[in-house]
């Protein structure tokens, strides 16, 4: 699977998984199910916009530079400003929503800053292996 289908599948089961996973974290810590769940859906339509947005400006900022590709700094650059973007996003929201202080909020996202990045190396591995990889990793 290739092309728009491959990216609509994955961003699809990918944000299916993570509502699901997110709402029973929320329900264990406490929290509401209709609240975590409502919580999660919100919080994965946010992340899919920020991360078009991040992506765009990051993009178009990228075109501006002088040396071109994406060295371990660059990435490291990307990984933080989007990560750090959504913290600011999500943060209000989730002390707000949740009804708890902003530590309480920040540590909150900070524990499913962790579990995401787990779970995306586990997604993406297994969505390549049961999908295939895309045509942009397979050999010309």
């Amino acid at each position: 699977m290739q092309g728009l289908k491959r990216k609509i599948v994955y961003v699809s089961l990918f944000e299916l998984i993570a509502i699901g996973c997110t709402t029973a974290l929320l329900a264990l810590l406490g929290h509401e199910t209709g609240a975590a769940g409502t919580i999660a859906v919100t919080t994965s339509l946010i992340a899919v916009v920020w991360n078009f947005v991040y992506n765009s400006l990051f993009e178009a900022w990228e075109s501006r530079q002088a040396r071109k590709g994406r060295n371990l700094a660059r990435r490291i650059a990307h990984a933080v400003g989007f990560e750090g973007g959504l913290v600011l996003i999500l943060v209000p929201l989730f002390a707000w929503w949740l009804s708890i202080s902003l530590w309480q909020a920040f540590v909150l996202d900070l524990g499913l800053v962790i579990f995401f990045v787990v779970y995306a190396f586990v997604f993406n591995l297994a969505f390549d292996r049961a999908f295939g990889l895309p045509a942009s990793a397979l050999p010309a």
